[in-house]
């Protein structure tokens, strides 16, 4: 797989009139590349992946990779609560030319530690392509604890992990268990630095999304051992970070791209806009980093 490290953008899905923005897109991701972003996942969380269908998810993915052309690498996303259809996803991305995937820990079904190895052994088994764990467990209610994820950094194509648990600590802990040459990435962007401090190689962010270029400085400054300007960078983006989940995401960022007429805010329900306090807020942070032009 190509290098996995830096700022990794997760994805908008931007929607128009209930449909799939495709030109939007096809503009946003080609505005990530040429911004810096070192790569990209399409179709996560924040592309609202639970509310497309199999052959909208297929689309977006593909557009992707078709506009990355192999210049940053596309980390589709594959995460099921139920691991056949994760395998299936998994194996159609894998056709679809993608670097590698995104699965999440199983949600709502609350595997045990067992069941986590058993399913992503299992997706492991079922495709050729590089497999980045998402551990999120404010979301799936379940956490991987870091002995499970030794055993899973053994296989050989599971090769790293998209850390959104917000605890640092647990960096050097999983590097140890892991080894070094496991990918740990921050799934948090207000604590990015910090992850990448303690052993980090980048951040698959939301806030990249609205600031692509603020943010691969930062994981450039930070990659480099220039911790003064990637603290910098940090502090100014702090209030964007904030801004940007301060309502349900991604109804902030898609409102902050709407504002810098990169799309349109729509979101698919139950998601519905943000609040006005929420806006506000946006609105002052993308003024705040000159992003309104």
């Amino acid at each position: 797989m190509k290098q996995l490290n830096g700022s990794i953008t997760a994805l908008i899905t931007p929607f128009r009139d209930g449909s799939v923005d495709e030109q939007a897109f096809r503009d946003l991701v080609e505005w990530q590349i040429e911004s810096g972003t070192h790569g990209l996942v399409p179709v996560g969380t924040t592309g609202e992946s639970a509310t497309l269908s199999d052959e909208e998810h297929e689309r977006v993915i593909a557009l992707c990779v078709e506009i990355a052309r192999g210049r940053v690498p596309v980390i589709g996303g594959a995460g099921s609560n139920e691991t056949t259809y994760a395998i299936s996803m998994a194996q159609r991305l894998e056709a679809l030319g993608v670097d590698g995937v995104l699965a999440v820990t199983g949600y709502y079904n609350r595997p045990s530690q067992a069941g986590i190895i058993a399913h992503y052994t299992a997706l492991h088994n079922a495709t050729a392509k590089p497999i980045v764990i998402y551990n999120i467990p404010a979301r799936t209610a379940v956490d991987i604890s870091i002995e499970t994820l030794a055993t899973l950094a053994a296989l050989p194509r599971i090769v790293g992990l998209k850390d959104a648990t917000g605890d640092l600590g647990r960096v050097p802990l999983q590097t140890r268990q892991c080894g070094g040459d496991f990918i740990q990435l921050s799934g948090e962007d207000m604590t990015a630095v910090g992850f990448n401090a303690m052993g980090g190689l980048g951040c698959i962010s939301v806030a990249s999304n609205v600031a692509p270029a603020l943010c691969a400085q930062m994981q450039n400054a930070s990659l480099a051992g220039d911790y003064a300007e990637a603290r910098r960078l940090q502090d100014r983006l702090a209030p964007l970070h904030e801004a940007l989940f301060s309502d349900a995401s991604p109804g902030p960022t898609k409102y902050a791209l709407s504002l810098m007429g990169k799309c349109v805010d729509d979101v698919r329900l139950p998601m519905v806009g943000p609040s006005d306090a929420s806006k506000a807020k946006v609105r002052a942070a993308l003024e705040e980093l000159d992003l309104l032009g």
